[in-house]
C-alpha cells in the first residue's frame, strides 16, 4: 500500500515515516531531502531551491513534481511507498494521481498529522538530525537515545530552516496553502486524521493500524 503522510511542518512526518521504514521497509519520499540534496551539488537548481527555503516559501510545484516522479517510476518501490510531506496543495495531489496512474499505482491512505502551531514551535526548535541514517531526534527531550544512538552524536545536527522565525513563515504558509488539501482529502474514504501530539509510540500503532501493514 502506498501511504500519503502531511501535516503542519514539525508534525512528525519524517519520525513516523522512519518507523515504517524501518520496520516494514517502507521506501521515504521527503521532498523536504529531495530538494537538500539538490542544494548540496550547488547547482543552480539547487540555488534556486534554498532561496525559497531561506524565506519560508514553499517550492516550485513544478520541480517538485518532477523530483517525484523520478522516484516513483522505479518499479521495485511498487506500493512501498511513502510520500512525507507531499503533496501539499490540491495541484499537486491531482498530479501525483497522474503519476500513480501512469505508473499503475494507486494511494491506499491518506493519513493527517494534527498539531497545534505552539507545540510545533516547540519541536522544531529542539529537532536536530542524524547525518547519517536521517533519523530525527530532539534535543531537548531526546538526551538519552542522542547519547545511544548507534551512528554517534557527533553526527546530529540542525537544520538551517529550523529557527523561530523561519519556523512561523512555514507554519503560516502551509495554512494557507496547504489547508485546501486537507479538505480535499478529507471528503475521500482513505483519509484519515491521527492526533499528532500523543507519543510517538502511540501514533506509529494508529497508523500501523490504519494501513493494516
Amino acid at each position: 500500500m502506498n501511504i500519503v503522510l502531511f501535516g503542519p511542518p514539525g508534525a512528525g512526518k519524517g519520525t513516523q515515516s522512519q518507523y515504517l521504514v524501518q520496520r516494514y521497509s517502507y521506501i521515504q519520499i521527503s521532498t523536504g531531502d529531495l530538494l537538500r540534496n539538490e542544494i548540496k551539488k550547488n547547482t543552480e537548481l539547487g540555488k534556486e531551491i534554498l532561496a525559497k527555503i531561506d524565506a519560508g516559501e514553499f517550492v516550485h510545484d513544478e520541480i517538485v513534481n518532477s523530483l517525484i516522479e523520478k522516484i516513483v517510476s522505479k518499479k521495485n518501490y511498487n506500493n512501498k511507498l511513502i510520500f512525507d510531506g507531499y503533496p501539499r496543495n490540491i495541484s499537486q495531489a491531482e498530479n501525483l494521481d497522474k503519476i500513480m496512474l501512469k505508473n499503475n499505482q494507486s494511494i491506499g491512505a491518506i493519513i493527517y498529522l494534527d498539531v497545534s502551531r505552539s507545540i510545533i514551535e516547540k519541536r522544531i526548535l529542539g529537532r536536530i538530525v542524524c547525518e547519517k541514517c536521517n533519523i530525527t531526534l530532539n534535543e531537548y527531550h531526546d538526551q538519552e537515545e542522542i547519547e545511544k544512538h548507534k551512528c554517534g552524536k557527533k553526527y546530529f545536527k540542525k537544520r538551517k530552516d529550523d529557527n523561530s522565525e523561519t519556523i512561523m513563515k512555514r507554519y503560516d504558509t502551509f495554512i494557507k496553502e496547504t489547508n485546501p488539501l486537507l479538505d480535499y482529502y478529507a471528503k475521500k474514504p482513505s483519509f484519515f486524521k491521527v492526533d499528532a501530539t500523543a507519543k510517538i509510540n502511540e501514533i506509529s500503532t494508529k497508523i500501523a493500524e490504519i494501513t493494516n501493514v
